[in-house]
């Protein structure tokens, strides 16, 4: 197979507190809406961090047997759902046994959320991963009845991009003739919120929830945890045409970088950031004037978003002012290992609808990146060939993925 075969998005699911579908996540963020909210999933008067968006329920796939499907725990359901939506969405539910069809899954959470069920179950000795006989990953093949090769991808915040990376060498390898990626994530518990706010990384304006996530603002004090996920199903160009498919947009390039500076802190070296930038558009053969908006990272962290801002700088040069950019964490809260999934289809929806989503609470610009075009506070049309979205993981693993209008 033609190593430059161009790959499509073809279908997507997600589930967030922005919407249960690919369109309610993208007219919320349109819209400017926020889904952060005061945690009442558990008690957390001794957090210093006490808002989240978290998820309350998850909708049961339409047909799935509704005892079966609440047997399953919250993060499969996540997953089980949006496998479900993106196949039905690409038109291949009903044939999804006829094709290999794979799976690449970015998560990081599972286990905080089983070591938080030893704590409070008092299990007596800690679960470890040599329990499970399978991953979540191989074990939704069974669930949705596929039958192509699986893995996961735990890259931290940026795992959703790394997966969809992985999904596009496979198609073209030859090793699947669909496959489905992204990433899912589950982990507003007690160990999740603790963890996080003992690092100091999380936002304590728990008095405004909803203007507490701040990327780029000169006030803002961390991020705010979220939960949710978005799969979506890739193929060639060519399979999908023989299907009477038309992509809803190219998987056009895909850089990786890491730095391992430090477990949770960025590099104070902005390079090898840029490096995973520059790849990703050299992999798609787009020059940085090309691009019309970029999905940045930036989490409304202190460090993080300067950070980023230096790496666009080395990148885009004097072609960076020009560049609209905005973060849709201030919307959804940082979804860690599914954000750059959920961000992935938020560029999509920016190609869709020819308008780019806004970084809300963008009240005082931080002087270090006030050079940025920011989409501050409302939704701003423009038309989208080629769009741009970082993610830059704990540890030091940063992505970034070009997604191209199909022509």
């Amino acid at each position: 197979m033609d190593a430059q075969e161009p790959v499509w998005i073809t279908g997507a699911g997600c589930i967030s507190t922005m919407g249960s579908s690919p369109n309610e996540l993208i007219d919320n963020a349109l819209e400017g809406k926020s889904g952060v909210r005061f945690i009442e999933r558990f008690a957390v008067p001794n957090h210093p961090c006490q808002i989240a968006s978290y998820l309350d329920q998850v909708p049961r796939p339409e047909g799935w047997d509704a005892a079966a499907f609440a047997a399953h725990q919250p993060w499969e359901q996540i997953l089980i759902w949006c496998c479900v939506a993106a196949l039905r969405d690409a038109g291949l539910w009903n044939d999804r046994q006829t094709r290999r069809v794979g799976l690449v899954l970015g998560v990081g959470g599972e286990w905080i959320v089983r070591w938080t069920q030893d704590h409070f179950e008092q299990v007596p000795s800690i679960r470890s991963s040599q329990d499970d006989e399978m991953g979540l990953a191989r074990r939704a093949l069974g669930w949705l009845d596929i039958s192509g090769p699986s893995t996961t991808v735990a890259a931290a915040c940026a795992s959703g991009n790394y997966s969809l990376g992985v999904a596009r060498q496979w198609l073209r390898q030859g090793l699947v003739d669909v496959c489905l990626a992204g990433g899912c994530e589950y982990s507003v518990t007690p160990m999740g919120l603790a963890g996080f706010g003992n690092l100091g990384a999380l936002s304590r304006r728990n008095d405004e929830p909803r203007r507490a996530s701040r990327p780029f603002d000169r006030g803002r004090d961390g991020f705010i945890m979220g939960e949710g996920g978005a799969m979506m199903v890739l193929e060639t160009a060519a399979h999908a045409r023989r299907r009477g498919i038309q992509g809803r947009c190219e998987v056009a390039g895909f850089g990786g970088s890491s730095d391992a500076f430090h477990s949770v802190m960025p590099s104070d070296d902005p390079e090898p950031s840029a490096r995973a930038i520059e790849r990703a558009l050299r992999d798609a053969r787009v020059d940085p004037s090309d691009v019309d908006y970029i999905n940045a990272h930036a989490t409304s962290t202190p460090l993080g978003d300067i950070h980023e801002t230096k790496a666009l700088e080395r990148v885009f040069g004097q072609h960076l002012p020009k560049v609209p950019l905005s973060s849709t964490k201030s919307m959804t809260g940082h979804m860690l290992s599914a954000a750059s999934a959920i961000e992935a289809l938020l560029c999509l929806g920016a190609i869709e609808r020819g308008a780019l989503p806004p970084t809300i609470n963008l009240d005082e610009v931080d002087p270090e990146c006030a050079h940025l075009d920011h989409v501050r506070k409302e939704a701003r049309p423009q038309r989208v060939d080629v769009a741009v979205s970082n993610s830059f993981g704990f540890g030091g693993s940063n992505t970034s993925l070009v997604l191209r209008r199909v022509a």
